[in-house]
């Protein structure tokens, strides 16, 4: 069995067979695979595809290439991960809110890609948070409070990790079958005996059409089943900030008010949803509304806000962050409000341009060495359809020099556009995949 081989067979339309597969991703893992062959690799399956059992196959494969994780908790191990979208930060409301419900969330996040946000990022710009931990301390973690946020060790899917880099540079991002591997390996690697999928949909997200999101819903859904761990997606909208904050200690400090009580809207109502989906399948709740109920019970309790407490301060944070989260969070130098220049009705946000905005404020990475700045960013975003005055405001600009704001403001005002006529919100699910 050689490389060589296994690409010939890819560009002539073959799918690898499992055990050519697993060896190709264990060479990926301790580096037999050059550079070349696994670039020739990417090309030949972004060109071609593989079948559905192929893509399970290197799904497994991958995965297989390091550890797959066994908690030792006696509660169902679950998890959910996006596909990334702007001032989404569900994984911060729904991994404690899950576990509040009795679940076990050890949840391997990422940073920010691209004009999305990291929810590892986020978590960090608690001052002394790690999402850095061995596996061991995970689970202590775990065992202390019911969810842990990390990444992934070197030791998680490492031939994703060589796979993934190679892809970055070779122009096969945007490969279904890759994409579907790369995800679940890793998400899969954790032990999980069931997990939810939010695929984004519109100007913030990856997938701008509503027939992308499905195909990726269709394939995470069908391979992750089918590699034995259930699992449910739901199409979810992007055609505005999910919440009304972007970046990463702006969505933190919403992410407490929503856990406080202080606020509800568009962030818990995804959260409770997601979240209620899972609980049934997993058998937490007698239905998914009864498993919505929960979810939305466990944060107006406060045993959420309770579940996070315990996680941040398990993973390096302060003992009483919730209570006193504005002193603890960075803030920016320069807070600007940018009010509306006429009357109107927001009639389109474009996500994508928020986002990038708020990575040309030191908010997000161009290159894997950047340095985030954690306190800038956009709070109060208006929402899609409100009807704004002269001088309502926009958003709260927040930015680390004057000149920074001025750029930032701009982009905000291309951003978001006001008509005179009525607009209809698109529903923040969009469709459910089983």
């Amino acid at each position: 069995m050689t490389a060589r081989d296994i690409i010939a067979k890819l560009r002539q339309g073959q799918s690898p067979t499992r055990d050519e597969l697993n060896w190709f991703a264990q060479g990926l893992a301790d580096g037999q695979v050059s550079d070349a062959q696994a670039g020739a690799f990417a090309m030949a399956v972004c060109l071609n595809g593989i079948n559905d059992e192929g893509r399970v196959a290197l799904t497994m494969a991958m995965r297989d290439s390091g550890q797959v994780i066994d908690w030792n908790v006696d509660r169902p191990v679950l998890d959910k991960h996006s596909t990334g979208g702007v001032g989404d930060c569900v994984s911060l409301v729904l991994a404690p809110a899950l576990a509040a419900c009795g679940a076990a969330v050890p949840m391997i996040s990422g940073r920010g890609l691209g004009h999305t946000g990291g929810t590892l990022d986020k978590l960090e710009s608690i001052p002394g948070v790690s999402t850095t931990l061995p596996i061991s301390q995970v689970q202590d973690v775990l065992t202390r409070s019911g969810c842990a946020i990390v990444g992934a060790t070197s030791n998680i899917a490492p031939a994703d990790r060589r796979l993934y880099a190679v892809r970055d540079v070779t122009s096969t991002v945007d490969s279904l079958d890759l994409i579907t591997a790369s995800i679940l390996s890793k998400k899969l690697a954790a032990g999980l005996q069931g997990l939810v999928l939010d695929v984004k949909v519109g100007s913030g997200a990856f997938m701008k059409d509503i027939d992308a999101a499905r195909a990726l819903a269709q394939s995470l859904v069908r391979t992750s089943n089918a590699a034995g761990c259930k699992t449910v997606a739901l199409v979810t909208d992007m055609s505005q900030p999910l919440a009304p904050a972007i970046g990463n200690a702006l969505e933190v400090a919403h992410v407490v008010r929503v856990l406080r009580g202080e606020e509800r809207g568009a962030l818990l109502e995804v959260s409770a949803t997601l979240g209620g989906v899972l609980l049934a399948e997993a058998g937490l709740s007698d239905d998914v509304q009864a498993g919505v109920d929960a979810i939305d019970e466990a944060v107006r309790s406060g045993a959420a806000a309770e579940q996070f407490s315990q996680m941040v301060s398990a993973q390096g944070g302060p003992l009483s962050f919730l209570d006193n989260a504005d002193r603890f969070l960075p803030e920016a130098n320069v807070i600007r409000e940018i009010r509306a220049n006429r009357p109107g009705i927001v009639s389109a946000i474009d996500g994508e341009r928020l986002g990038k905005a708020v990575v040309a404020l030191g908010g997000g990475r161009v290159t894997e060495r950047d340095v985030i700045n954690p306190a800038v960013g956009f709070s109060e975003v208006v929402r899609l359809g409100t009807e704004v005055a002269r001088g309502d405001t926009l958003a709260v600009l927040h930015a680390v020099r004057p000149k920074d704001a001025d750029v930032a403001e701009a982009a905000v005002r291309a951003a978001i556009s006001t008509g005179t006529t009525p607009v209809e919100v698109p529903a923040l699910i969009q469709e459910k995949v089983a």
